[in-house]
């Protein structure tokens, strides 16, 4: 498929998705909606993917919402943001189940549903100039792009409904020290960095890197003994690949493991 809003390239085991309206700081419309939806679906699709980098090109990561084109709706604003969401959700679920690891590269500012997609990765690098915000209170909208869900798991109710209702900006390493970024690295080195790392994720053993994530997401939401029931179901389903075998084996034997990703 090709994108008109989005560059998707496979390589290697890396996926490298990037939002490409740079001219609207890739602000989220229908149509990257829309096209975000597919291209998480192909990567769904595509057991070749065992890492992925999402970013954004130019100067910023993700305004968030196109709020002009809001705008130009008038009193079909309602019905607008609900086509768009009906998009939006769907791509952001299938990113955030695959067995990939999901790693945002963060330069200039992540706001609003582009916010969103930053809460919903794995791993966050940012560049130390780097700038988030809800945003959305500010123009009267409520949250979207599932950031109503990950903020408060992430920081905690208290910070988040700060975020939410009073749009506070956090700088790099604010996000960082709330847990909403991973690492800070210097502005110019924001892309290298994320390449290197999604290249070493690409070469673990991705179902096991699946495995963990959803464990560690269903844990908010269970008792202690459900999780571990699911803890023992999942340790056992990993322990039939062909990269938990290979893992242990290469432990016993004290050389570097060579996972496949399967």
């Amino acid at each position: 498929m090709t994108f008109q809003t989005l560059r998707l390239d496979v390589a290697d085991g890396v996926a490298r998705l990037e939002l490409n309206r740079p001219d609207a700081a890739n602000a989220i419309n229908l149509e990257v909606a829309t096209e975000l939806r597919a291209a998480a679906a192909q990567l769904a699709d595509n057991a070749s993917v065992r890492a992925v980098l999402l970013t954004g090109a130019g100067a910023r990561f993700c305004g968030g919402g196109d709020v002009p084109g809001f705008a130009d709706a008038g009193h079909k604003l309602g019905a607008q943001l609900d086509e768009i969401t009906e998009q939006l959700h769907p791509a952001v679920e299938t990113l955030v189940g695959l067995d990939a690891p999901l790693v945002a590269a963060v330069q200039g500012s992540a706001a609003g549903a582009g916010l969103g997609l930053v809460l919903a990765a794995d791993i966050v690098l940012a560049g130390e100039s780097a700038k988030f915000v809800m945003a959305y209170t500010g123009i009267g909208l409520s949250p979207d792009g599932g950031s109503s869900y990950f903020l408060p798991r992430i920081v905690g109710h208290r910070r988040a409904v700060e975020l939410a209702l009073t749009n506070r900006v956090l700088s790099a390493l604010e996000a960082r020290e709330w847990g909403i970024v991973t690492t800070v690295v210097d502005d110019a080195e924001v892309l290298s960095s994320a390449n290197e790392l999604v290249t070493k994720l690409a070469a673990g053993p991705t179902r096991a890197y699946g495995r963990a994530a959803r464990l560690l997401a269903a844990s908010w939401d269970r008792t202690l003994h459900d999780q571990l029931a699911d803890e023992s179901a999942q340790l056992t389903a990993s322990g039939e690949t062909a990269d938990g075998q290979e893992g242990v084996r290469a432990f016993s034997e004290k050389r570097p493991p060579a996972f496949e990703g399967r």
